[in-house]
């Protein structure tokens, strides 16, 4: 039933409002404004977590499940060519590794490697950042420039690298020989073929922390750049003492990506040999754990013991990530201080 209320607030007259009728909603509307005001606070409080789940259900999928399976598998003896039969070992694939001395060169190359293309990349990158930071003409042209070894196909730029390695017919031997210095055979030393797969490591990773140097140090206050040359600082100075320290974070944060991308090397030492073998070189002179992964797990078929490889990297990453947060935790606390 419907109720009509008639308003009373003026007499009835010429020029006065006629009265209005108010009716109150019925219950099926009642039961839809309830409705739509439920599924309001549904959308409000689920919707992100469903815009969400794709990338759980693809984490899921392909990271946290490998990643325990893995694990599993680096507790059993077990072979590529019949994955379902396992055989329990416990630790045995890890106190194994211990005893293999390929599995030490590995990661002291891997060490080596990455300290040798780590450090110069990135103080390349933060001088190339430095300089674009100032107004160039043309300053997009040069960023682009920047990130386009980023971009170049890892097969690619290495087989480019291999050429210009080539002992006989390489042009860099033929520079050297400008000069008089006898051609190098890079692929076959130790120190010579790291520092080859380091240089395509450092040609291809330079550009792209140049850009997040760059894109960090505009976010520099000016002010700060005005105090520094009102007190009479020059730029090198105002490098040193404005823009250094306020790069720590970003600075921490590529070392921490530099350090993880080095100890996951593959691509890059995989297609310098010949033949694209696993092996590192005749000698196994740059054979990173990557590498020494892929050979146990591929070419010798034990996939207990490349998993084991594989979890040994992860606990390395997982220290790498303590010393990051640690670092990181303590230049806070200096700031604060600071402060």
């Amino acid at each position: 039933m419907v109720k009509q209320y008639e308003t009373t607030a003026a007499p009835r007259g010429e020029g006065a409002a006629a009265p209005r009728a108010v009716q109150e909603p019925s219950a099926k509307e009642l039961k839809s404004r309830a409705w739509r005001s439920r599924r309001y606070r549904w959308d409000m409080k689920f919707s992100p977590y469903a815009l969400l789940s794709p990338f759980f259900l693809f984490f899921l999928a392909f990271g946290l499940f490998p990643l325990l399976y893995t694990g599993w598998a680096s507790m059993h003896r077990v072979s590529l060519t019949a994955p379902n039969d396992m055989e329990w070992v416990g630790f045995r694939n890890f106190t194994r590794l211990l005893e293999d001395e390929f599995f030490w060169n590995a990661l002291k190359n891997t060490v080596t490697i990455g300290l040798i293309s780590t450090v110069p990349q990135l103080l390349m990158a933060l001088g190339i950042a430095h300089l674009l930071n100032y107004r160039l003409r043309g300053s997009w042209f040069f960023r682009v420039a920047a990130l386009t070894p980023y971009a170049t196909s890892v097969a690619a730029a290495t087989l480019v690298f291999v050429l210009l390695y080539g002992r006989d017919y390489g042009m860099i031997n033929w520079g050297l020989g400008q000069i008089g210095i006898d051609n190098i055979d890079w692929k076959n030393g130790d120190w010579t073929s790291q520092l080859a797969v380091s240089s395509i490591v450092i040609w291809r990773w330079t550009g792209y922390n140049a850009l997040i140097y760059l894109a960090a140090m505009q976010s520099i206050p000016n002010d700060l750049y005005e105090s520094a040359a009102i007190d009479g600082a020059s730029r090198w100075q105002q490098f040193f003492h404005v823009t250094l320290p306020s790069l720590r974070p970003t600075i921490l944060f590529t070392c921490v990506v530099s350090t993880i991308g080095a100890t996951q090397l593959f691509g890059e030492p995989l297609l310098f040999n010949d033949g694209a073998s696993p092996t590192g070189g005749s000698d196994h002179q740059f054979q990173t754990l990557g590498l020494y992964l892929y050979e146990q797990g591929w070419v010798n078929l034990h996939l207990g013991r490349a998993s084991a490889i594989a979890w040994t990297m992860f606990l390395i990453l997982l220290v790498v990530a303590a010393v990051n947060w640690a670092i990181a935790r303590r230049l806070r606390r200096s700031e604060g201080r600071a402060r």
